[in-house]
């Protein structure tokens, strides 16, 4: 989608511009209105503080000019500090916050013109004001404006489209599960001999299938937790895990397939490694990610290293490979949803792009951060630091990528 042109959507100064003049002094509220008529702008005014906001709040003005002292009525404020109330109710309410507002004052002292910015201002002159530099300023403060509008509107449509997209992506993959769960079943009964006795070479077929089968229904269910953690509808159910089992677990888990693919797997953990909680299944689904990440990204069998060992913050969990490497330039962006890096010399292979997002969602699920050192041509190294105890997460913070407020090594 592009983006839309500010040029076309901006503001300018003409009929269809409505400034709001905000002072209780009938002659400066005259002088302006006969300035700003010149430039071909539709004025409207107010007295007081109060009716200033009420004004702003159902008029939407294209610009607000503002006198300092007003009666602030029922704002709380002396007369001297009605101007600076105003502008920042009017910056703190999301359907105002995006008039520009220029203080115009015969008050020349410094410390109003430092309040007037903290105020949260856009411009600020001194009576007598010169007409032609009010009718610069109101110029680029409305180009500004609409800039600004553009900007806000194309960013609205795009989260409109991205909405559009997940909730597409979420039907699909439903739609996907129960299909695949069925054919998996009947392929086990297949290979079981459930409707009668097949040869060595179609149970080896369907062995195979049925592991290809069992990747897509991962794939599926990653998405699907995906979706779960950005909505924060995912629950964790944490357990108390020892590293040695874990990392013993999924190198068993995965025997067969080092076999097939050549691969040198063993585990490396510190006597000083925790026991701590997490959720297995997500942790597994985590290494198993990782741990698939290197065979199928590399063109030569790779050795894979999984150790763990002790951290201030609790436990930090890597899982090293003798694979391609990846470039510095793109060690962050892989986390990502649906993106995909291809080191020169590593295999072209169809993915999704969603693994290693998967495995950043979950990790952070769990209050930990998962981080990747790499270089190209030498390997890659995937850290996950945990905490003993799980801290859950906001949708927010794994929408966002921030990282959680633990250690770093």
């Amino acid at each position: 989608m592009g983006v839309t042109d500010a040029s076309a959507t901006a503001p300018t100064v003409g009929s269809r511009t409505l400034v709001l003049v905000a002072d209780d002094v009938e002659a400066n509220v005259e002088l302006l209105r006969d300035q700003l008529a010149s430039l071909g702008c539709r004025v409207i005014h107010s007295v007081d503080g109060p009716s200033t906001l009420a004004r702003c709040a159902e008029e939407h003005p294209d610009l607000c000019i503002l006198d300092i002292s007003m009666p602030p009525g029922d704002l709380g404020v002396e007369a001297r500090e009605t101007g600076f109330e105003v502008c920042r109710r009017l910056k703190r309410d999301p359907r105002t916050a995006r008039i520009p507002v220029i203080f115009v004052s015969a008050l020349n002292d410094a410390s109003d013109r430092l309040k007037a910015i903290e105020a949260g201002g856009d411009d600020f002159l001194l009576k007598p004001h010169n007409r032609h530099v009010l009718g610069a300023r109101v110029r680029s403060l409305l180009k500004l404006k609409g800039a600004t509008d553009a900007l806000e509107e194309s960013l609205k449509r795009l989260r409109e489209l991205q909405k559009a997209r997940d909730d597409l992506m979420r039907m699909i993959v439903h739609d996907l599960k129960t299909p695949l769960t069925s054919m998996l079943a009947t392929l086990e009964m297949l290979r079981d001999g459930d409707f009668g006795a097949i040869d060595e070479r179609p149970a080896r077929a369907l062995s195979d299938v049925e592991g290809k089968a069992e990747d897509l229904l991962g794939l599926i269910q990653d998405l699907l937790d995906v979706s779960k953690v950005e909505e924060q509808s995912l629950v964790l159910s944490p357990e108390q895990i020892a590293p040695a089992a874990l990392l013993a677990e999924v190198l068993f888990d995965w025997e067969l397939r080092f076999r097939q693919e050549q691969t040198v797997a063993r585990h490396e953990v510190a006597d000083d490694a925790p026991v701590f909680r997490a959720d297995k299944t997500l942790l597994k689904r985590v290494l198993t990610n990782l741990v698939q990440n290197a065979i199928t990204h590399s063109p030569v069998p790779v050795t894979l290293t999984l150790a763990a060992r002790r951290d201030p913050a609790g436990i930090v969990i890597s899982v090293s490979d003798t694979g391609p490497g990846i470039p510095d330039e793109y060690q962050d962006l892989v986390f990502q949803k649906f993106e995909q890096v291809r080191a020169a010399n590593a295999p072209r292979v169809r993915s999704s792009g969603l693994g290693l997002a998967f495995c950043r969602i979950a990790v952070e699920s769990h209050g930990g951060r998962i981080w990747l050192r790499s270089k190209e041509g030498e390997g890659s190294t995937f850290h996950i630091l945990l905490t003993i105890e799980p801290i859950e997460r906001t949708g927010r913070l794994l929408r966002t990528g921030e990282y959680p407020a633990v250690g770093r090594t």
